[in-house]
């Protein structure tokens, strides 16, 4: 089942008067939505009660939950004390995504620093396996580490990179950013034709089967010659890529993935437009 939602809360959430994120799943449920990221990004801070409260609401709603894990990892970084915090990290937002009824967790993998990219990339493939091994430890290995696609080259996590990640563990499913990957290729997604080729890629790699139902983050984005700057809305028309060119592929080629929507600021009323793409396929 193809599933639409937020990362986060949109400003209308909270114009309208709503405070908490327990509150989410109805409001989301009230758009017809039924998907909800949580973030993780500026550290894991969620108390325990409350992330059972969220995955309570969530299930009442049909809402699947995933999570974004901090920012801050670098599994690129040889460094002992920053590698372990890295894995903390990520078990931390593991074990939380749990209780909030979830078993994704999208993560920024590394950024190459003052490294040979090669050297960089053999550290992340390292601690992505390291890190199920924790997982793994603490009872923890039903939860689906999702590596995203990163928007900027001094960043782990081109398309291939990405990929070939998620051949290390069955159970890594690739979040695909495709606004990351267009500003990452200075505008490369623009007709059906060009994401076509990004689905193709995916296949190739890992099988029709789990390229199915992986991760998708969606937004239009703005980027300079380093790549991307920041997140936009759809209501700004100039800013790409778009999903009128990406739903009739998912359509027709039978995928049922997960897609957060990422926009700035209207991420639920932009996830709503998706869905409305998604759906207006069949009339």
């Amino acid at each position: 089942m193809i599933r639409f939602g937020p990362a986060g809360n949109s400003d209308s959430f909270y114009v309208q008067g709503y405070k908490a994120s327990w509150q989410a799943p109805a409001w989301l449920r009230g758009m017809g939505l039924n998907a909800y990221e949580y973030s993780f990004g500026r550290g894991v801070q969620l108390k325990e009660d409350m992330a059972k409260k969220i995955a309570g609401f969530a299930k009442e709603n049909d809402i699947a939950v995933s999570a974004h894990a901090p920012y801050f990892i670098n599994l690129a970084n040889p460094d002992p004390e920053k590698r372990e915090a890295s894995f903390r990290y990520i078990t931390d937002s593991a074990r939380l995504v749990t209780h909030l009824g979830g078993d994704r967790v999208v993560v920024h993998v590394g950024a190459v620093m003052k490294l040979e990219r090669e050297e960089a990339l053999k550290n992340c493939r390292e601690g992505l396996k390291e890190a199920y091994l924790r997982l793994d430890d603490l009872g923890l290995s039903q939860v689906h580490l999702c590596p995203e696609t990163m928007g900027r080259p001094s960043q782990i996590g081109d398309l291939r990179e990405t990929l070939d990640f998620c051949l290390l563990d069955e159970r890594l499913i690739p979040c695909i950013d495709f606004a990351h990957l267009h500003a990452l290729e200075q505008g490369a997604l623009n007709t059906e034709e060009d994401f076509a080729a990004v689905l193709d890629a995916i296949e190739t790699a890992l099988e029709t089967e789990r390229a199915q139902t992986m991760h998708i983050h969606f937004s239009t984005i703005e980027f300079g010659p380093s790549g991307e700057k920041r997140h936009r809305t759809f209501a700004e028309e100039k800013y790409g890529p778009r999903f009128e060119h990406l739903a009739p592929l998912l359509k027709h080629r039978g995928y049922a993935p997960r897609i957060i929507c990422e926009c700035h600021g209207t991420m639920a009323e932009d996830a709503k437009a998706m869905m409305d793409i998604y759906n207006g396929l069949d009339a």
